[in-house]
């Protein structure tokens, strides 16, 4: 797809990132999309345009999107959930005024449209836990989920008074093979699939019933692409979306993985996680994804299970 207008990736080194440049550079080719984030990378182990980039650094900031020319972003820089817990002050720092700074570049004109990612988190334990509908009781019990609740609100209350093009999706857990995850309560849904391969055993940090809504990483990154490219009428909500894939708990992902690994074991020792996971939703309704931009997952979590092992297999040989 031919585009003139430049895309920056801010976060591209984190699990969603990694896969979102990717795609990008797949749809809209290498030159067009800018790979940004904290780390330095060597000039020889950069796969395209990269500039290391603190998001807290403003300056640095403009710098980059001047220097490209850069009318899109997406902002994935954020301390995750069980990170965040450990550091709540620069928790906070990073996931808010990282956001301040790229919304203030948008109500300047510099940007002509915004893409941030809220999370299940912004729900607490006072919200439905069933079928969490779009619009319910937010009372997060995280520093994470603090942070995205005021960043939803921030979203929306510069879109309503600066007229600018936010845009925003509430990520489940995510599954994915192609990088580590990176601190979050979720994380044990990819860990089981590396350890199942490496020692057929798992340790979860969670309880055996502890149901969760998840999403496959292919899913997530189209879900992302697809909000983007829709037609700016038809985005109804610029707080965030509700979006899912499926829910399961880690007694029942281990006897899919037993399906394909017939001598796999799972035991259980709840950490520190377990509480931020009690005070999650176990299903999500995303019927608004659905209706307003024709969002459709297409993986459930036989599908999962099974791609995720064979990217596994096919990645250590």
């Amino acid at each position: 797809m031919h585009r003139q207008e430049k895309i920056l990736v801010i976060g591209s080194q984190g699990q969603i990132g990694t896969e979102l440049v990717e795609r990008l550079r797949e749809i809209y080719g290498a030159e067009n999309v800018v790979a940004a984030d904290v780390k330095e990378i060597p000039k020889d182990q950069q796969s395209g345009i990269y500039e290391t980039l603190d998001i807290l650094n403003a300056k640095r900031l403009h710098e980059i999107v001047k220097t490209h020319a850069i009318k899109e972003v997406y902002l994935l820089a954020a301390l995750l959930s069980a990170t965040a817990e450990k550091d709540p002050p620069f928790a906070w720092d990073l996931n808010m005024n990282g956001l301040f700074n790229v919304l203030n570049m948008a109500k300047e004109g510099i940007l002509s449209k915004v893409y941030w990612p809220s999370s299940i988190a912004v729900f607490g334990p006072t919200t439905p836990k069933k079928n969490t509908p779009q619009y319910t009781i937010m009372e997060p019990s995280t520093v994470y989920g603090i942070s995205k609740q005021a960043g939803e609100r921030w979203c929306e209350y510069y879109v309503n008074k600066f007229n600018i093009d936010v845009r925003s999706l509430r990520y489940p857990g995510l599954i994915g093979w192609k990088s580590a995850p990176g601190g979050g309560t979720t994380d044990y849904a990819v860990h089981i699939f590396h350890e199942a391969l490496k020692t057929g055993t798992y340790e979860c940090f969670l309880s055996e019933n502890t149901a969760l809504p998840m999403m496959y990483m292919p899913d997530a990154i189209k879900a992302t692409v697809d909000i983007m490219q829709a037609e700016s009428a038809k985005i109804k909500i610029r707080s965030s979306y509700n979006l899912a894939g499926f829910s399961f708990s880690p007694k029942e992902i281990g006897l899919e993985i037993r399906k394909h690994i017939p001598d796999f074991k799972i035991t259980y020792k709840s950490d520190f996680r377990q509480s931020i996971a009690d005070s999650w939703p176990q299903s999500i309704d995303d019927s608004q994804t659905q209706i307003d931009w024709g969002w459709k997952p297409g993986f459930g979590l036989p599908e999962m299970t099974a791609d995720m092992l064979l990217n596994l297999r096919n990645q250590k040989k």
